[in-house]
């Protein structure tokens, strides 16, 4: 008979990491290999079986492409073994939510793929990195977590790959949903959706590319000029992403020459610097040539856009469409 397990694979992040005292506020990520996270893990009594492999030593803030590219050949791998029940990634919190968007629009969502961290380190008072990888377990070997997409479960939450952000520096309650909140609530002993799967049975979106287009994310701010825009344009970028003012806006200097761009075959996103809201499409979208971002932030709305251009997509039209989808 075959033994049912949960593929874990290891990145690194403050999850792993050590400080050398309980008391100091610096530390180094991605100190303790996944052999001695699985010993620890064991240790609670957690009845699943786990295999692990270390894909990379590091804190999220160094995640490459290259490790994307095998982390995901990983998860296919695992996603077409029968009797692999689900996935968890440690991970860095600084960009978890990238990672779990990316594959949340590259993977199907037959099973479980779950991203989990820590906001503290291993060895320092009130570490989170145990307490959050056994609720990661939780959800991984729950039937129901399938058709969700994928997930990112902390601090006793469980967010989706399209809402999750990193709200916060510090602290246990570091990440928030957008639009939606948590999806689910989870301890060691306990797992609680707060809706139905809307993603079931549903394939990858888009292709994954381990090369992708290059897009720039240009950051509105008083006083913005072109010169913004033209540089960006000069180092060769793809697509733009503007994390403009409040709806998306930028001084109009700034608004022309993006139109430009748009006119020229650049695509165009309107996201926002403000930490939470929508938006929306406006008149003048249809006549610049614009995208707007709806719910996605500037890293989320960067991804969405380099897969969309990747996969041959350029038009407007379709793209508005994959940025309107949830």
């Amino acid at each position: 008979m075959e033994v049912k397990y949960i593929r874990v694979l290891a990145t690194g992040g403050t999850i792993a990491g050590t400080a050398g005292s309980a008391m100091r506020r610096d530390y180094v990520p991605g100190q303790i290999g996944i052999e001695q996270l699985l010993s620890e893990v064991a240790g609670l009594g957690i009845s699943a079986e786990l295999v692990g492999e270390q894909f990379a030593s590091i804190g999220s803030e160094d995640i490459t492409p290259a490790i994307w590219a095998r982390l995901h050949h990983a998860c296919k791998c695992a996603l077409a073994d029968d009797n692999c029940l689900g996935i968890i990634i440690t991970h860095g919190t600084d960009t978890a939510e990238e990672t779990a968007f990316l594959f949340d629009q590259t993977l199907p969502t037959s099973k479980p793929i779950i991203l989990v961290g820590a906001m503290r380190a291993a060895d320092a008072v009130g570490s989170d990195g145990l307490r959050n990888f056994a609720n990661a377990v939780q959800v991984a070997n729950d039937p129901a977590s399938g058709g969700r997409g994928v997930l990112l479960v902390m601090s006793d939450n469980i967010f989706a790959a399209r809402d999750v952000r990193k709200a916060r520096t510090e602290g246990m309650e570091a990440f928030r949903g957008f639009p939606r909140g948590p999806v689910g609530h989870v301890t060691p002993n306990s797992l609680e959706w707060f809706g139905p799967p809307w993603r079931e049975g549903e394939g990858a979106r888009f292709a994954f590319h381990e090369t992708m287009p290059k897009v720039s994310i240009l950051f509105a701010y008083a006083g913005m000029s072109a010169d913004d825009v033209a540089l960006a344009l000069a180092g060769g970028t793809a697509g733009l992403v503007l994390a403009g003012f409040g709806h998306g806006t930028a001084p109009q200097p700034v608004r022309a020459a993006l139109a430009t761009a748009a006119a020229q075959g650049v695509p165009v996103v309107r996201s926002t610097r403000v930490d939470e809201g929508l938006v929306d499409r406006e008149p003048d979208d249809d006549t610049m040539g614009f995208i707007a971002a709806r719910a996605l932030g500037p890293p989320k709305a960067r991804i969405l856009l380099q897969l969309l251009l990747a996969n041959g997509i350029t038009d407007p039209v379709r793209a508005q469409e994959a940025f309107d989808r949830r």
